[in-house]
């Protein structure tokens, strides 16, 4: 075995049982460096530090191994899900990772009885179209997930052409007194106002959820059926109506292209990798149609497919050991590395349909595990004929037309970063650890004042770092004291951690100093920063505002900086520049947003009545429904507040001196 490890380490590999389970490789920092699944844990982890590895990927990844976690299961099932559960959430460096920081939406349909218009509540015997995003629960209905929130939205609108369905809001049903516009323009039956019954309203919530399932066929041939009885019974009314919901289905399934296949709910899968960079581009059929695709850039592909060659180089397969009847398994492609990754990872949190369409073969082990976690059955295509031919070649259009766009943004967002570094005087050894903070300040007339801090690193806005802070205890409209509260609160913690370790400066975390410090703002705002700056035994030098130039006007922007240096004007064709308004503007809108969502919870009183004794989450709901909203409770009197179930009168005395 390998010198290079301690005795401690090198005795817990010899110790492992020849049993199925995931282990885990920690450096000497505790960094989590790779995640990995064996049938047998001791045979695959002791290849890692016997075999000689000079100079591959593996033997760099080996060398820094100071310590192994592993966890024994039952089966390569259980492996298979606990290895990807593990990469999802703690995202080691050596395998490939997905990313994906929004939920899918779906389409929900509200209402406990939807079959017979049955209840007490009128909102539940009508049930409700609505777009969803979030968790899924038993009280309604849930259709999807959808690729996009536009193929939801298509979806609904679809439905109340064909259907009439509600989509308002059950505050606003509770409290209509004649039909809106949409029962105007055929899209709803208004059973707000009655004028269509529990019942028959009940059919359309049938039919539509029907459709959804892909059963346009069955949903035609009931509504013709019905129709041809209300003819018989000469009533020629419903059955004109009848005709004209048969007239917009067939429409619809016609612009729509509903029955394209037999296939009811599909997924599409096709990877392309160029560059060092890899697409997944993941198509949606459900109900019959295809509701539109969705693209994913995993990372780390690199590190990935080196250590899978160098196995092969050595004549181990990364999934040899994981092969049931024991013959040798060849190395994975790197596009079949990337799908297997990215259907293990993403299938493991989203409902996982009954056939997979993919451009790369995809392992039997992998499919069964999935399909005992979602209890059923999955089978992948690798080379499929007809429609399904027709969807992945479509897929994989999409996959080189999105990977070709994200290559040309970053070699475009990259020649930024490295202009900004040349014309500042920037570290350019690690232009994608190079982090720039940005601060901006927002108010409406010295109301709801608000400070914004983004981050700019890895040549992209990490969103995940953004922060925004209530500014108090100022007077309104100063910002010159909003930037200063706002850079003390950020850079104090700095400051502290610096001098907790005697002047040394963190290479990473919270703590670490930016490599620049943007401003919006000229040389007063400058001035403010380099005195904060001063105090805190920071860095000056790396204070750089952001001045408007002549006439306000974009592309004209001067820089101005903390430690004396002339002002630079950049040229409004540079791409230093560039970056700056970029970064300067997306401060701006961070800032914006959140100070009108302040603004708006101030005006509104909106979080005035959570803050009131004694009204818990049931009575302000009960007090909202009543009312139509947190206006509505301010405006109303104390006898009208009495009126609502569980407000007692000194309830509502209270609530009405809190609201006023």
């Amino acid at each position: 075995m390998s010198d290079a490890h301690s005795d401690d380490l090198l005795a817990q590999v010899a110790a492992l049982p020849p049993l199925p389970g995931v282990y885990r490789y920690f450096d000497s920092d505790d960094g989590l460096l790779y995640v990995g699944k064996a049938r047998n844990l001791k045979k695959r982890v002791s290849s890692y530090f016997t075999k000689t590895q000079v100079g591959t990927r593996i033997a760099h990844m080996v060398g820094r191994i100071a310590r192994l976690e592993t966890t024994v299961v039952r089966s390569e099932a259980e492996a298979l899900l606990l290895e990807n559960n593990l990469i999802k959430s703690l995202q080691p460096r050596y395998n490939i990772l997905f990313r994906d920081d929004k939920s899918y939406p779906y389409l929900k349909m509200t209402g406990v009885s939807v079959k017979d218009g049955t209840g007490d509540d009128p909102s539940q015997r009508f049930a409700r179209l609505a777009y969803y995003r979030g968790k899924t629960d038993k009280k309604h209905r849930y259709f999807g997930p959808y690729p996009s929130a536009w193929a939801v939205k298509e979806t609904i609108l679809l439905l109340q052409k064909v259907f009439r369905l509600r989509t308002c809001e059950d505050t606003v049903f509770a409290n209509r007194s004649r039909p809106c516009l949409l029962y105007q323009i055929k899209r709803c039956s208004a059973p707000c106002v009655g004028l269509i019954s529990p019942q028959a309203y009940a059919v359309d919530v049938a039919h539509a959820e029907a459709l959804l399932r892909g059963e346009a066929a069955v949903v035609m041939d009931a509504l013709q059926q019905s129709m041809l009885a209300h003819a018989e019974r000469l009533e020629f009314e419903q059955a004109a109506e009848l005709r004209n919901q048969i007239g917009a289905l067939a429409r619809v399934l016609h612009q729509q292209s509903v029955e394209t296949s037999h296939d009811k709910d599909v997924d599409i899968l096709a990877v392309r990798v160029q560059g060092g960079r890899a697409c997944v581009n993941l198509a949606m059929v459900r109900g019959g149609r295809h509701l539109g695709d969705r693209a994913y850039f995993p990372v780390h592909v690199d590190h990935a497919a080196a250590l899978e060659e160098a196995r092969a180089e050595e004549g181990e397969s990364a999934h040899e050991a994981e092969r049931a009847d024991g013959q040798p398994a060849l190395a994975l492609s790197v596009e079949a590395l990337v799908l297997q990754a990215f259907i293990a990872q993403h299938y493991l949190d989203v409902p996982v349909p009954p056939v997979l369409v993919t451009s790369e073969p995809v392992e039997r082990t992998l499919l069964d595990a999935l399909g005992t976690h979602a209890g059923l059955r999955i089978n992948a295509v690798h080379q499929p004929r007809e429609q399904r031919r027709a969807w992945l070649d479509m897929a994989q259009n999409n996959a080189q037309l999105q990977l070709t766009r994200l290559l040309a943004e970053e070699g475009s967002q990259q020649a930024r970063t490295r202009a900004l570094a040349q014309a500042l005087d920037l570290p350019q050894d690690d232009l994608d650890q190079l982090r720039i903070e940005c601060f901006d300040i927002s108010h409406t007339a010295g109301e709801s004042t608000q400070a914004s801090c983004v981050v700019f690193q890895n040549h992209k806005m990490q969103s995940g770092d953004y922060r925004r802070y209530n500014i108090s205890g100022i007077t309104g409209g100063d910002d010159y004291a909003a930037m200063r509260q706002v850079l003390e609160r950020r850079y104090g913690k700095v400051a502290e951690a610096q001098r907790e370790a005697g002047g040394a400066e963190p290479a990473t975390g919270a703590a670490r100093l930016p490599d620049l410090v943007l401003i919006d703002g000229g040389k007063g705002q400058v001035g403010v920063a380099r005195e904060v700056f001063a105090a805190l035994g920071l860095d000056t030098s790396r204070i750089v505002g952001v001045e408007k130039g002549e006439g306000r006007k974009v592309g004209l922007e001067e820089l101005v900086f903390a430690d004396g240096r002339e002002k630079v004007y950049l040229g409004k064709d540079s791409a230093a520049l560039m970056l700056v308004a970029q970064i300067r503007d997306e401060a701006h809108r961070f800032a914006i947003t959140g100070m009108r969502s302040a603004r708006a919870r101030v005006r509104t009183g909106g979080s005035r009545l959570e803050d009131i004794a004694g009204v818990g989450p049931k009575k302000r709901a009960r007090l909202l429904q009543r009312f139509g909203g947190v206006r509505g409770v301010a405006a109303a009197s104390v006898v009208d507040l009495c009126a609502v179930d569980g407000i007692s009168l000194e309830l509502a005395q209270e609530i009405y001196r809190a609201l006023r």
